[in-house]
């Protein structure tokens, strides 16, 4: 039985902050929902101590706010907390861009490709999930070559709260960020332009900010 241990702690706070940070982020638990943390603990399969745990991560990042000794519930759903969380995450998307194209490797190149085929056939598709699914599987192959953690972990923060909007927007019949961006994107890592690239990042990410208005 050596193989079964106990869960560590911070696993489990970390279970309950992603499935918690997911449902929000997909509507799921929809802007202005008051939470509980019994109500999730239960759902999730958890005691409360990792949710709440949760909770204060996701306060901390703007998607649940709290008033102590009353409510904890999700914030809504705010066009100028958009922009700045896209401005932000636009430009450590240009860092990690500008450090990532001298490392990148034929195989990375033919792993961004693939993203962007499925990142088509999604929209294409009206999936989504799967584009979204699809585009971070792009971008994030930029992240992990750029090698900057501080920047992939701020990236990472704000996402979320770009996601929640584009969810919506697409959901209603909204415009989805191109393939041929993306493409063109490719196209600049592939032949070593860093600069060109950077600035193919940058367009992408100031389509977000203005995605807010």
């Amino acid at each position: 039985m050596e193989a079964i241990r106990p869960v560590p702690r911070t696993l489990l706070r970390d279970r309950a902050y992603e499935a918690i940070r997911d449902a929000i982020v997909a509507g799921e638990i929809v802007p202005g929902a008051v939470v509980r943390d019994a109500d999730l603990a239960e759902r999730l399969g958890l005691s409360r101590a990792p949710v709440r745990d949760a909770f204060s991560r996701l306060v901390d990042e703007g998607l649940l706010e709290s008033k102590p000794q009353s409510y904890t519930r999700v914030t809504p759903l705010v066009a100028a907390d958009v922009r700045d969380a896209a401005a932000v995450v636009g430009a450590m998307h240009e860092l990690a861009t500008r450090a990532a194209v001298p490392r990148l490797t034929a195989a990375d190149i033919t792993a961004m490709r693939a993203a962007n085929e499925r990142f088509a056939a999604a929209v294409d598709s009206g999936d989504v999930e799967a584009a979204l699914r699809a585009d971070d599987a792009l971008h994030d192959v930029l992240v992990r070559a750029g090698g900057n953690r501080a920047a992939a972990a701020t990236a990472a923060r704000y996402t979320p709260l770009i996601r929640r909007l584009e969810r919506r927007r697409f959901g209603e019949g909204g415009s989805c960020r191109s393939a041929g961006l993306h493409e063109r994107l490719i196209k600049a890592c592939e032949a070593g332009d860093a600069a060109g690239a950077v600035r193919v990042t940058a367009e992408i990410w100031r389509g977000l900010e203005e995605l807010a208005d």
